[in-house]
């Protein structure tokens, strides 16, 4: 296939592009750093004729600083995703392969022991700073059991990026939907691995922890370090990806979620990499952000059914080679 890959130079996006090329694909980058902008449509109106999928990994991420990122948010993410879908239409390319992410959901699926199933709404400010980091029942405040979420889970975004995210979903399925065209989303959850970006305050938390290591520094965990994830390393995103450029429905969009199935504790991965690097153990604070979930883990089924995905690098493994893999 001839795939035009957007964010290509970028760290997911650069792995993605690799796994392309290596089972055979054409593969056509556009990346701001190398100055093309995917809101631009005169760049894509020389790059899309041809194609036949578009892998969309551009996007600014991570959490964000406060609300003075919303509108370089909005630009990239959902403005630009208008602008590629428009031009996708225009020059006849039917098959998007999106990157989404598990932020959308808010908080994971929880378990109470008297009502079953329910979604927590947001952790109150005031059970923060008092040190209770578990959510509650929303019917009676018992305590609750996290479960593993699927795609069929309502949306709760908690913050601007995970509102982008999400917008992208839905700009894409209204282009799905008017075209006849085939999306899948990829709603990743916490991606490692060689070439992350170093520590910045949009960085994810792996290499937050890698960056204090390498300086020295004791890795600070937030909260009580207890936060559950679902770790997934990049070159089983990328592998995703590839196997993600035939699935889906035309006419409408596909979510899968993209984790490894073995969620792990902040906690503990901020320890693997201490040991691993043989510096200083890390300093577990109790500090909190208001746009933070305590847990988010993830069904891989969907993905293994329906894509004939499943993660193949397992925590300790990952971990190992991301302790001294290099950072961009």
């Amino acid at each position: 296939m001839n795939v035009l890959v957007t964010g290509a130079a970028g760290f997911i996006g650069g792995h993605v592009a690799e796994a392309l090329e290596a089972r055979g694909h054409q593969v056509t980058a556009l990346d701001l750093r190398t100055g093309e902008d995917v809101r631009d449509a005169t760049a894509l109106g020389r790059l899309l004729p041809g194609v036949d999928v578009v892998v969309h990994q551009a996007a600014k991420v991570g959490l964000g600083v406060d609300v003075a990122d919303m509108p370089g948010y909005a630009s990239v993410n959902v403005y630009g995703t208008a602008v590629l879908l428009a031009a996708m239409a225009e020059h006849g390319v039917g098959r998007l392969v999106l990157a989404s992410s598990m932020v959308i959901y808010g908080e994971g699926a929880y378990d109470c022991p008297r009502h079953g199933r329910v979604r927590p709404g947001p952790r109150s400010a005031e059970d923060l700073s008092r040190g209770r980091f578990e959510p509650r029942c929303p019917r009676c405040g018992a305590d609750l059991v996290a479960a593993a979420i699927d795609e069929d889970a309502a949306a709760d975004p908690r913050n601007a990026y995970a509102t982008t995210k999400l917008a992208q979903e839905h700009l894409a399925a209204s282009w799905a939907r008017e075209t006849g065209g085939t999306a899948v989303a990829l709603r990743y959850h916490n991606v490692y691995g060689p070439r992350m970006p170093r520590d910045t305050p949009y960085s994810g938390v792996a290499a937050i922890f890698r960056s204090a290591l390498e300086a020295g520094r004791a890795p600070r965990v937030f909260e009580d370090g207890g936060q559950r994830r679902d770790f997934v390393h990049v070159r089983d995103v990328a592998d995703a990806n590839v196997a993600a450029l035939g699935g889906g429905r035309p006419g409408t969009l596909t979510a899968y979620n993209i984790a490894s199935g073995e969620p792990q504790t902040v906690g503990r991965m901020a320890r693997e990499l201490a040991a691993l690097r043989g510096g200083p153990e890390p300093v577990v604070t109790g500090e909190y952000r208001l746009g933070d979930v305590r847990h988010i883990v993830a069904s891989p089924e969907r993905a293994a059914t329906e894509l004939g995905f499943r993660a193949r690098v397992g925590f300790g493994e990952g971990m190992k080679e991301f302790a001294t893999a290099p950072l961009a």
